[in-house]
Parts: structure tokens; sequence; C-alpha cells
């Protein structure tokens, strides 16, 4: 027995490489307990494995993730409301009852909905997902946590209309941001990621090179006549695609917003672009395989089973319908028609 009694204390003592390991314990069962447990963590040690840290504060831990586990953009913006409430609170502590309590924080500090204090939770149970393969925790304390159930609201659809207002008041490198998200349904982070290495403009082909998902990046989507033209109009030799002033673009909150002001509609975000991209293919007949595959969707099936069986005759088929839709739209808009563009599908 390693256990060795000095006045009131249980002390234990472990030899590892003729080196003495001490450590204070308490009364004799607890003494147990910590005994095989430190005998554990050493045992650990020895093999190059990393030793849990339960005790290790939050705040910590945020900072080890986000400075080695290559983190997205959408990590920053969570973390902003996760920090000043578990910023000193030990990663082993967090627990299902402290939550809840953040919850009806968030809720008392001010007006938002359960669909974002979702977003602000998985963001936390990501972080100690990511401390359990790091070895900081020896299990996911939120691992079955579920999350509060969300009220599915209708998606905003955007009008031809409200297309060529925006485009109007945006600025010029926002403008072309929007049409290549209006024409490709590509996300935010894959259009400010994208190289002019990997836009093909003798097949008209623009290849996805920075994705949400590694699936994403397999993809080519098939170039309209006025995207061509703008990329054309502005193209170089190497380097990101969309800049501002010859640097790269990392945020475009501020001008969006300013541009959906200037346009006087209301308001949507950004990544409604997508959704109209998405909305105006279905109308147009285009199937969801195709959808799928021009959009970088998986939904966890095969990659193979959407990126190879669509054929590219087929992705350019299908945008120009898109093409063709959108010129027929744009006429009517300009000759005063009351009604500009798609409407939703009932």
């Amino acid at each position: 027995m390693s256990l060795y009694k000095r006045g009131s204390v249980y002390w234990t003592y472990v030899y590892q490489d003729g080196i003495r390991h001490a450590k204070s314990t308490g009364t004799l069962g607890i003494a147990r307990k910590i005994d095989q447990q430190f005998k554990e963590e050493l045992a650990l040690g020895s093999l190059g494995r990393r030793v849990p840290e339960p005790d290790m504060p939050f705040g910590k831990l945020a900072a080890l993730f986000l400075a080695e586990a290559s983190p997205k953009a959408w990590h920053f913006d969570r973390l902003k409301p996760l920090l000043p409430y578990f910023h000193e609170t030990p990663i082993g502590h967090i627990q299902k009852p402290l939550v809840l309590r953040y919850r009806a924080h968030r809720h008392a500090q001010k007006q938002v909905s359960d669909t974002t204090i979702n977003r602000d939770l998985e963001c936390l149970r990501h972080l100690l997902f990511w401390a359990v393969d790091e070895g900081y925790l020896a299990a996911a304390p939120l691992r079955r946590m579920p999350l509060v159930r969300e009220r599915r609201k209708p998606r905003r659809m955007v009008s031809v209309g409200e297309e060529l207002r925006l485009l109007a008041a945006a600025a010029p490198h926002l403008r072309a941001i929007i049409i290549a998200a209006l024409d490709t349904g590509m996300r935010r982070g894959e259009l400010l990621g994208e190289r002019w290495d990997h836009i093909d403009f003798d097949r008209g082909l623009l290849s996805v090179t920075h994705s949400k998902t590694a699936e994403g990046e397999a993809r080519e989507i098939p170039l309209t006549g006025r995207l061509h033209d703008l990329l054309v109009a502005s193209a170089q030799p190497h380097g990101l695609v969309f800049t501002f002033k010859g640097k790269p673009i990392r945020a475009i909150k501020t001008a969006w917003k300013a541009a959906i002001r200037r346009a006087d509609i209301r308001y949507f975000r950004f990544h409604d672009l997508r959704h109209a991209f998405a909305t105006r293919l279905m109308e147009l007949g285009v199937s969801q395989e195709v959808r799928k595959a021009l959009m970088g969707h998986s939904d966890g099936e095969d990659v193979h089973s959407i990126y190879v069986h669509v054929e590219m005759p087929v992705k350019r088929e299908a945008i120009r319908k898109l093409e063709a839709w959108h010129q027929a739209q744009i006429q009517k808009h300009q000759e005063g028609a009351t009604h500009c563009g798609w409407q939703q599908p009932r």
C-alpha cells in the first residue's frame, strides 16, 4: 500500500523511474480513490498521453482551441457570449444544470431566440468534444444534452426586384460577391476564399477551393454569362478573386448592412442569397441531386454518389435554365410588370 498517514492527513507516495511522487489526500476512503487516480495519471504521463485536466478554466480551453484547432468564424462569434459566463468555470464542471442557468441568463440579458442560444451551446459542446479528443477531459459532459426545439420560420425569398435594388446600392467589391452568390449558390466563406487559379474561363467553370465541408471542395460550377463577364473584366494571374483594395476580405457584415439600408428593402441575410439560388433552381424543375451537386450538399451520403454521377452537361443545363429565367425576369421588371420574381412554392 502506498498510503501513509501523517497527522490526520493521508499521503500517497508513488515511485516511478526511481523518482518519488507525493500527493496529499484526505480521509482514508477519499485517499484510496485519489491514490488510484494519482497512479493512473502518472502512468498516462509515462506513456506520453496527456493527463486530463478537468479543473482547467474554460477560458484557457478556449484559448488553446483558438490557437490549435483551426477555428472557424462562427467559433469566434459564439465565444463572445460564452466566455464572459464560463470563463472561470472548470471544464469538468460544465454540466446540464449550469447550461440551463446559462440559457436563462441569456434570455434575461437581452431578447434572443432559442435558436441563437442553441448555436451558442453547439459551440460550447464542440469545444468540450475537442477537449476530450485532446485528452483534457476523460468524457464529454454535454454529449447527451438535448437542445431546445426550434420553431421553424419561413425563409426569406429574394425577388429579382430586390436583387436589382441591392446591386445598385452595394459597394463595387460587395456587388461582385452578391452576383457570384446568386449565380453559384456558394457560401460566403467559399466565395471569400476562391482563387483565380481555379477558374477556367475557356470552359466557363469555377472550382470551389475553400469549402465548409471537404466534399464541397470537389465540385465544379458552370459560370453564368454575367458572372463570366464580371470575372473576365477583373481577372488576375493568381491570388484571391474577391478583394478590397487588393487585400483579402475578412468580413462583409458592415458593407452588407449598409447596402440593405441604401437599397431600402426589408433586411435579409447574405446566406439567403444561397437559398435564392436553390429555390430558383427548384422552381425551374432542376432535380434535387443536381442542386446538391452544385451547392456542395451531401446529407451524410457517400460523396461519390452525389458529385461523380452528376455529369457536367446536366449542370450546364441547370445553369442555362437559371440564366434564361433571370433574363426574362429582368425584362419583366424593366417593363414595369407587377410581379418580378418567383413565387414561394405552396
